[in-house]
């Protein structure tokens, strides 16, 4: 029995029932300090507060914060000594997360550029990365089977592994943030992802070939709470929502699994859980690196009429369109993964590049409340692939002692 896995477990129960309550306590504190938005698919365009994944993420920390005496104070009383590294990792990733809910809140307040939000990530992991080199230093990777002949069965690719990390605390941020515009979409793929850290965690702690229980009890820490807070905030967000999460929550999500992957020593595992967040990545790269022209918004369109969603499309010239621009565009025709139209005089309509429009490419016009579930399914599914690539096939390409 881990005692402190109970406690954590009860507290984050707590702190599930307090934020429930008190998001909609605050709700009209957010309004009246101007923070909220309309909502665009509704027919009537309710305001509604903006940025309560601060809430989330305040209560997330306070239950963190209250955890803290006890898996150390435990380890003193059974052996009167102080697990003084496993301390600093936990401070450490705090202020990470504490780090980036700050600027998350100040990207919902004072709407940064998008080169911020690449930077701030960085900046925010410094922490973390400074306590995994000091604490581990472990750079090295293992080969598959295939290529072992070339390289040995490892291979240690030193500062390029720190740049990796980095890149994933950027990557987990921004990840979930580019794939929203739907009632419950940010809080419910999220969800999804944490259980199955949970799972993958619950799973490697009775997994005696690997012997890395400490790491794996480390990310419980974070994920229980997480999971738990964000349920609460799910339960107002779903459809009809009554809150919007704001990059706030994005932020601090995507901050929590970076956190957990990289301390964890599953930073690679994590990126598996992303994989709708990848192909959303990859789909969206032409707009994002502007090879074709992007607006800021990209949520689908709202039919009046028939109260439905339809593609949203981003309007441009052919000779507007730089080489990139046109090789993206004729690939995504070329796979008819694109809603478009072209003018006589070459001006074309094509939809937004995120999975949120191609689904309703595939689908067609669909209600959002289905469009949420489409979407959150195609997370679960992709969830299950990536046990199966994780232990069936990964058995396959790795050998184990």
């Amino acid at each position: 029995m881990h005692i402190p896995l109970i406690v954590n477990a009860l507290l984050s129960a707590c702190a599930f029932v307090i934020t429930k309550q008190l998001i909609p306590g605050l709700s009209d504190m957010f309004i009246k300090a101007n923070l909220f938005g309309h909502d665009l698919n509704k027919r009537s365009r309710p305001k509604i507060p903006e940025a309560m994944g601060l809430v989330t993420g305040c209560v997330f920390l306070v239950t963190l914060f209250l955890f803290i005496p006890i898996p150390f104070g435990n380890s003193w009383l059974k052996d009167n000594t102080f697990p003084q590294d496993e301390f600093i990792e936990l401070i450490a990733a705090l202020l990470s997360i504490c780090c980036m809910i700050l600027l998350g809140f100040a990207d919902d307040v004072l709407n940064l550029r998008w080169r911020h939000k690449l930077l701030l990530p960085t900046i925010a992991s410094l922490p973390l990365l400074m306590v995994y080199y000091v604490n581990f230093n472990l750079t090295t990777v293992i080969m598959p089977n295939f290529i072992r002949g070339l390289v040995g069965t490892s291979l240690n690719i030193g500062f390029l592994y720190y740049v990796f990390m980095g890149m994933l605390a950027v990557f987990c941020t921004n990840a979930i943030n580019i794939l929203a515009g739907i009632n419950g979409l940010e809080v419910g793929q999220s969800i999804v992802i944490a259980s199955s850290i949970i799972l993958f965690n619950c799973i490697e702690m009775f997994n005696d070939k690997l012997n890395k229980q400490d790491s794996h009890i480390f990310s419980l820490y974070f994920m229980m709470p997480y999971l738990t807070t964000s349920l609460a905030l799910w339960i107002h967000n779903k459809y009809p929502s009554r809150v919007f999460v704001g990059d706030t929550f994005c932020y601090l999500s995507g901050m929590t699994f970076a956190v957990v992957g990289i301390l964890g020593h599953f930073s690679k595992t994590v990126l598996l859980f992303f994989l709708p967040q990848i192909l959303n990545f990859l789909y969206s790269v032409p707009q994002l690196f502007h090879f074709v022209p992007c607006p800021r918004h990209r949520m689908p369109k709202y039919n009046a009429d028939t109260d439905l969603l339809e593609c949203s499309k981003t309007v441009f010239h052919r000779s507007d369109l730089n080489i990139f621009g046109k090789f993206f565009f004729e690939l995504f025709k070329l796979l008819r993964i694109i809603q478009w139209s072209e003018d006589k005089d070459g001006l074309i309509a094509a939809n937004n590049f995120t999975i949120i429009n191609l689904t309703i490419r595939l689908i067609g016009p669909t209600h959002e409340r289905k469009l949420t579930w489409y979407l959150m399914g195609f997370q679960v599914l992709c969830s299950i692939l990536a046990f199966v690539i994780r232990y069936p096939l990964a058995e396959f390409f790795y050998k184990y002692e």
